[in-house]
């Protein structure tokens, strides 16, 4: 089992930064492929970021490319997601994920092993 607990989020200005954080406990944290998700209000969650095992390869989703950074620390156990020039639409509930996989990076929904709970990240315009 992985227990996986997301915290940053809150109300930030179109234009602002934010970082989240996402805690692992339990097995082995750097035997994951980790990834984030973000549901909108009314919409189906969607993926965001993607990083690899140990950090060397990394996939976003078009709409934050160049805006957003995935990264991991596992000697903290940690993944991170620095999301900078927020725009409204990225007003969501962000979810990290954790996958048990051979392939280098996960980003479908279905392919997760573990969620955290979410953390609620609004941008005001």
């Amino acid at each position: 089992q992985v227990q996986l607990v997301e915290s940053g989020g809150g109300l930030v200005q179109a234009g602002g930064s934010l970082r989240l954080s996402c805690g692992a406990s339990g097995r082995t944290f750097s035997r994951y492929t980790m990834t984030w998700f973000r549901q909108a209000p009314g919409k189906e969650r969607e993926f965001v970021a993607a990083i690899s095992w140990v950090g060397g390869s990394t996939y976003y989703a078009d709409s934050v490319k160049g805006r957003f950074m995935i990264s991991r620390d596992n000697a903290k156990n940690t993944l991170y997601l620095q999301m900078n020039s927020l725009k409204p639409e990225d007003t969501a509930v962000y979810y990290c994920a954790a996958a048990s996989t051979l392939a280098l990076l996960a980003t479908s929904r279905d392919g997760m092993d573990y969620w955290g709970k979410g953390t609620l990240v609004t941008v005001s315009s």
